[in-house]
């Protein structure tokens, strides 16, 4: 049995799930996420719970049995509290700033690059060096903010460039200026 998929997800006050047609729907107070089922797992909803629970014992009915247990935890999490992660803007002259649905990056290139917020995402620059990036799914949370790193990793030497809060940059010693 998957350690994942057979514990229940609870569901909180203000959050409901339903499941039709093999599509599980969770409604909650920040919005609505929507999720297609496989044939290998069954969704049930019972006593305030969500119990995820397989057909058979196939390989791949394993695979997937925590699978949608964790995606409807991650649905009923993002629903009910949201999902958020904070971007970390170093070097000399580097800032961020939005207007609209439109991030404008100046990292050291010889044009801002500009970024379209996808819907369902806010972006918040909290000073010039600092970007927060929320939504209510996780999935859509985590790409935006991967694609916005992207942009400019950051470098081992002096540590300029986007990274995460809680990433550390493992840092690399430069040149000695030695002997001829």
């Amino acid at each position: 049995m998957s350690r994942v998929g057979k514990l229940p997800v609870a569901i909180p006050a203000g959050v409901s799930v339903s499941i039709a047609d093999n599509i599980v729907t969770v409604k909650g107070s920040k919005g609505t996420l929507t999720q297609a089922l496989r044939d290998e797992v069954v969704v049930e909803v019972k006593d305030n719970e969500v119990v995820v629970t397989r057909k058979n014992d196939e390989k791949t009915s394993r695979s997937f049995h925590g699978l949608y247990r964790q995606l409807i935890a991650n649905m009923i999490k993002g629903v009910s509290e949201g999902y958020s992660k904070v971007l970390l803007i170093n070097g000399v002259g580097y800032r961020a700033e939005v207007k609209g649905s439109i991030l404008t990056l100046n990292l050291g290139y010889s044009t801002p690059i500009e970024y379209m917020i996808p819907e369902g995402i806010s972006i918040v620059a909290d000073g010039p060096a600092k970007l927060t990036v929320s939504g209510i799914d996780k999935v859509r949370v985590g790409q935006v903010a991967a694609e916005i790193r992207s942009l400019r990793g950051p470098e081992p030497y002096k540590g300029k460039g986007i990274k995460y809060e809680t990433e550390t940059i493992r840092r690399k010693v430069g040149k000695s200026g030695g002997k001829k």
